[in-house]
């Protein structure tokens, strides 16, 4: 069964943006770039790794799910379709597909409840799934969560998009597989899912 991976920079205070989905202030550049652009190639928007020469291996994630405002992020520069090297997923209760101008490859826009979506695709065939954000989807799909790469950034925000909404009181347990800190200030936490 394909894993739901919630692959994710954060701050020291744990905002995935600030508040009004800026992430700017994340680094990128550093000694944690290689590695992370190595690894996760396929979470590199489209247009920058061809802008950068970056090769996507397509085995890690083939499809991406994401929540409107985490999307919405890249409409004011012409990204309809982020991601067109992977299947995507876009999560809005009110959004149509005419909120979306011009093409838009690979790209679905759905009012599906998210869980019952996360289930189908993970049931079927392909690598895995990247929860792309945000906290508020990240928050209905904690329990279908199997794997978190958290990328810590020594940053404050001090306000902005958690990591996860709150929610409903449900711990849930994580066992970490791998910390790398780099001489950046980035440190890459593995978790996956206990049981």
């Amino acid at each position: 069964m394909r894993e739901l991976v919630y692959y994710v920079a954060v701050s020291l205070d744990g905002y995935i943006a600030g508040p009004g989905g800026e992430f700017d202030a994340f680094p990128v550049e550093g000694d944690h770039m290689a590695a992370l652009n190595a690894r996760f190639s396929d979470a590199i928007p489209t247009a920058i790794a061809d802008a950068f020469g970056i090769e996507r291996t397509g085995t890690m994630f083939d499809t991406v799910v994401m929540g409107w405002n985490t999307y919405a992020v890249g409409l004011p520069v012409g990204m309809t379709s982020p991601y067109q090297h992977l299947q995507q997923v876009v999560f809005s209760r009110t959004r149509t597909g005419a909120d979306i101008p011009g093409e838009h490859p690979n790209l679905t826009l759905t009012s599906e409840d998210p869980v019952e979506v996360v289930r189908r695709l993970k049931s079927g065939p392909g690598n895995s799934i990247w929860l792309c954000g945000g906290g508020t989807l990240a928050t209905r799909l904690s329990g279908e969560i199997d794997r978190l790469v958290l990328k810590r950034n020594p940053l404050l925000f001090g306000d902005g998009i958690p990591l996860f909404a709150p929610g409903a009181y449900q711990p849930s347990a994580f066992d970490e597989v791998s910390t790398t800190a780099f001489g950046s200030g980035v440190v890459v936490s593995e978790y996956v899912r206990r049981g």
